[in-house]
Order: C-alpha cells, then sequence, then structure tokens
C-alpha cells in the first residue's frame, strides 16, 4: 500500500502547535525559529487544501479539521515513541515509571537521588497509575505495582518485597483511646476498600471503631491519620518515616497482607531499565534489612 503522507517535518510541527496551543511553544519544543513552524503549519495546509488554524495570530484556534487532524497525529506520534524506546538499548535519555501515586512520594522519591547521582544522564519520569499493566499499550518502561501473582504476560517480575499493614494514628488520638483502639473513626480509602476487612481476617482481631469517614485518595487518609482524625489500616513503606518520628503510632505493630510490591518490567528490556530495576532491587533489600516494621509480637521500636 502506497502512504500519500505529507512532510513528516511539518506534520511535527503542526502537531506541537496544536498540543500546546501556541507556535512559540511549539518553536521551543522542536528547537526551531517561530518562523520555521509557522512555514511549516502553511505548507501542509497548502497540501491538504484546508485551513487548520484560524482567528488573530495572537489567538489562534484550531478548526474543525485541525481538531480531527491533531487527534490522529498525537496517538501516531505517541506510537511512534513507543515503539523507538521499546527497542532503544541506550542508558540515555527518559525513562517511564509507572507507580502507585502515594507509594511513589513516601518510598520511592525520598531515594531517587540515589540513583540520580549515579546516573544523571537518565532523566526519569514518573506516572501515578495503579491500574493494570499492559505493555503492548502502555508507553511506560518500567512499572511498580503492589498485588499478588499472576501478573501480567509479556512482562518480566523483579520482585522488591512483601506488604505488612496494620492500624496506625496520631499519637494524640492514640493517648485518648483504649489499646484495642475502640470507639475511634475508621478511616478508608476509595482505592483499597478491603484494606480493614483484610486486615481483621488475617489479624483475628476485631475493632469496634466509631463512625466511617472514606478519602479518594491513599494520601488524603493518611494525611487525615496524621490529623488526629481517626485510625487506618496502612502499608509499613507508606508510614515507616511516621512511625520512627512519632508522628504516628502502630500499637497493633504490622502483619503480611498477601500481597507483594514487584517492579514489572518489559520482556526485551533495555540498558536504562536494566540499570533502574537492578538499583530498584538493592533499594528494596536494603529497606528490609534496615527498616523491618513491628509486628505484633515484638516490641515497640524506638523514636530515631
Amino acid at each position: 500500500m502506497v502512504r500519500h503522507i505529507p512532510s513528516l517535518n511539518a506534520l511535527r510541527a503542526f502537531e506541537a502547535a496544536g498540543r500546546h496551543g501556541r507556535m512559540t511553544r511549539a518553536a521551543e519544543e522542536l528547537n526551531v525559529t517561530h518562523s520555521a513552524v509557522s512555514r511549516q503549519i502553511q505548507h501542509l495546509e497548502q497540501v491538504l487544501g484546508v485551513p487548520l488554524f484560524e482567528g488573530p495570530k495572537n489567538r489562534l484556534r484550531l478548526t474543525d479539521a485541525g481538531s480531527t487532524l491533531l487527534a490522529g497525529l498525537v496517538k501516531a506520534f505517541d506510537q511512534i515513541d513507543m515503539s523507538v524506546r521499546s527497542v532503544a538499548d541506550t542508558d540515555q535519555g527518559p525513562l517511564d515509571v509507572s507507580c502507585p501515586g502515594t507509594f511513589t512520594m513516601r518510598w520511592l522519591i525520598p531515594r531517587l537521588y540515589r540513583f540520580q547521582a549515579e546516573y544523571p544522564e537518565i532523566d526519569v519520569r514518573l506516572t501515578a497509575s495503579s491500574r493494570p499493566v499492559d505493555f503492548s499499550k502502555d508507553g511506560f518502561d518500567v512499572a511498580i505495582r503492589v498485588g499478588a501473582a499472576p501478573w501480567p504476560e509479556g512482562a518480566e517480575v523483579i520482585a522488591l518485597f512483601p506488604e505488612q499493614t496494620g492500624p496506625v494514628l496520631a499519637p494524640s488520638l492514640a493517648v485518648m483511646s483504649s489499646g484495642e483502639l475502640d470507639g475511634l473513626p475508621q478511616l478508608h480509602t476509595r482505592t483499597r476498600l478491603r484494606a480493614w476487612g483484610d486486615w481483621h481476617s488475617r489479624s483475628g482481631q476485631s475493632i469496634r471503631t466509631g463512625g466511617r469517614v472514606e478519602y479518594e485518595h491513599f494520601y488524603f487518609m493518611l494525611e487525615a491519620a496524621r490529623a488526629g482524625l481517626g485510625v487506618c489500616v496502612a502499608p509499613w513503606p507508606y508510614v515507616s518515616e511516621d512511625i520512627h518520628f512519632g508522628r504516628l503510632e502502630a500499637p497493633m505493630g504490622f502483619l503480611d497482607s498477601g500481597h507483594d510490591y514487584v517492579a514489572l518490567r518489559r520482556a526485551r528490556r533495555n540498558r536504562k531499565s536494566s540499570l533502574f530495576c537492578d538499583w530498584l532491587r538493592a533499594e528494596a533489600i536494603g529497606f528490609l534489612t534496615s527498616d523491618p516494621p513491628t509486628m505484633p509480637d515484638s516490641p515497640p521500636r524506638p523514636h530515631l
């Protein structure tokens, strides 16, 4: 099949201008002049025989034809970018990592400076997501997830550490409650509605809590717990620093949840993802050995 495709430079100029909404921003992205972008778009309009932008120069907006073309080009260039990165074998350039948002903030980012110091040429781009991984459609190189096997087909699985969870609350609230935490507001997050039920079934304990409060994101729930608004079940990696520094307490310790943290990598690895996953595994081993959670029968750990 013979493809009738206009100049790729013209298509790139239009796609960048349409995506940013300004030719100046497109010129900066493509590292060319504003006039070069303008000329490429004018050439494309002449080839297609339709206007792609309308309105005054300082308030350009897409025509109907421009909107239709932009939607297709964004998908096409994203696919090209993903295809190129899936076969590139270099330790330079961006590395796209998908990771649950709260894990990113509470565990990964505080350690990421060590990877950047060792490999400054690799630009790690983080995307917050907990959805199922499909490397045939997703554009990232590595995905960190928490759950249980089976893991997605076509992914190499790098085990990081098992997950332990337990009830946590602010010290100010702990002194007002019994050791069994009875009567306290029970905090939940919509992203993990079974956390309390899973902990009850694994611990064999029943807490007669007060009212139920639900938050949209895990991070909001943890902030509410730190503020003394109730007690929540949280994973150890999310609250280890808060426990050490006395911002939260875990009077019942932590239990294995049956889930594991893993890094998922494309079966066809590249050098950037290999370096990152090797570093990630080493950080996970260090976390396991140097900062284990307090288990139910263990004495409380002293604050740092």
